[in-house]
């Protein structure tokens, strides 16, 4: 059985006799996290999954650049971690038709009210640099996971990555994902 089966496998079990089942699959920047969040979905049952990444929760690089971040976005305190926090704790409630932000890669910032969480969604898979962390106040989002996956990469991993990108940026916060994290229920080396 493949990593990725094997892990789809495990979430499914997580979810005997639930409602909703919270994931979060934590690594550093370019580990894979949202390519393995896209390829769990087809693997649960049809319609149960829904891909929530942690990037939709990035301040407007207005607001970086007010506070002098704009360098270091991707950084913890580069995120909107009370938005995310909240939206976690409505889906953890399951209230219905929870609207999220989601990220645009191409425009680079987020759009706000771009998808919804449906009741009928029963596996929620959170992607993220620091879903894992240790810090506060990221440490606060552990009761709010069923199950949590770690991507180990080795430090040299960064593909299509800009190299003066890599070294100024993502790969502190790589170095920073690796030392400070909480155990994860299943880790897939990348």
């Amino acid at each position: 059985m493949s990593d990725i089966a094997h892990l789809a496998a495990a979430i499914f079990r997580k979810g005997a006799g639930r409602e909703r089942v919270l994931v979060a699959i934590a690594g550093p920047p370019a580990a894979g996290k949202s390519t393995l969040a896209e390829a769990l979905v087809p693997l649960l049952p049809e319609g149960s999954a829904f891909v929530l990444p942690m990037d939709a929760f990035h301040l407007d690089n207005r607001i970086l650049e007010a506070r002098g971040l704009m360098a270091r976005k991707g950084a913890p305190e580069t995120f909107d971690f009370g938005g995310l926090r909240a939206t976690l704790q409505r889906i953890r409630t399951r209230e219905s038709d929870v609207v999220i932000p989601l990220f645009d890669r191409a425009e680079d910032f987020s759009r706000a009210g771009a998808s919804v969480v449906g009741s009928e969604v029963k596996f929620v898979l959170a992607e993220g640099n620091y879903l894992l962390s240790d810090e506060e106040p990221w440490s606060g989002l552990a009761p709010m996971f069923d199950f949590a996956v770690f991507l180990d990469v080795s430090e040299g991993h960064a593909p299509g990555q800009a190299r003066d990108r890599v070294f100024s940026n993502d790969l502190p916060n790589a170095r920073r994902v690796l030392t400070r994290r909480r155990p994860a229920d299943m880790e897939l080396k990348v």
